[in-house]
């Protein structure tokens, strides 16, 4: 996953060739690889209007938060339920942001109000949190914060997508997340270098 999260981070830079090795350093020696949901960034694509943008940024940061939390049911590490929990505030704070942004866009209403019944919770890199949760039951710490990680990145790469199609203050409210992306993959290296 940190490869994927690397990738992502040069497309972004302007870098046209990146590639990522799938199953990373276990499956480069050999080993069988075993993988995460896979976290790409399809949500973010078929949004074209700058509330529509909104919009799926909001649900985003809130199935992000979702998955954070609930990680800590069975997180056995101090440092990493300390760390989770501190993400899903950061991620509390990325929703409030966002949906002032999205009353701007939408004539005042909120962006709960707009929600659509029997939605999936769905977080950063477009996977369901339910699926995220599933394959994160019973897998050890550095698999965690590997897919952690793709998911911070992906969320970067698509606040700098958002961003540059974007004007104002809004172009701004992007900007600042893609930035609070970037501290949250700093954190969450930090930690995998520490445990590894």
């Amino acid at each position: 996953m940190r490869s994927r999260a690397a990738a992502a981070l040069l497309t972004t830079s302007g870098f046209e060739k990146a590639y990522t090795m799938q199953g990373g350093i276990s499956a480069w020696e050999g080993l069988v690889a075993h993988g995460s949901p896979e976290a790409g960034t399809a949500y973010f694509d078929d949004a074209v209007t700058p509330q529509e943008l909104a919009h799926l940024a909001w649900l985003l940061e809130d199935g992000s938060r979702l998955f954070y939390v609930r990680l800590d049911e069975f997180l056995r590490d101090d440092d990493a339920k300390r760390l989770f929990l501190e993400l899903a505030k950061a991620e509390v704070s990325h929703e409030q942001t966002v949906a002032e942004l999205y009353k701007s866009f939408s004539g005042g209403r909120s962006v709960e109000a707009d929600l659509h019944s029997g939605r999936d919770d769905i977080m950063e890199g477009g996977i369901k949190v339910d699926e995220a949760l599933l394959w994160a039951r019973g897998k050890d710490l550095t698999d965690i914060l590997e897919f952690s990680l793709s998911l911070e990145a992906n969320a970067y790469d698509a606040y700098i997508r958002m961003e540059r199609k974007l004007e104002g203050d809004a172009k701004k409210v992007f900007l600042l997340l893609a930035e609070e992306e970037l501290k949250h993959l700093e954190r969450l290296a930090a930690l995998l270098d520490k445990k590894v």
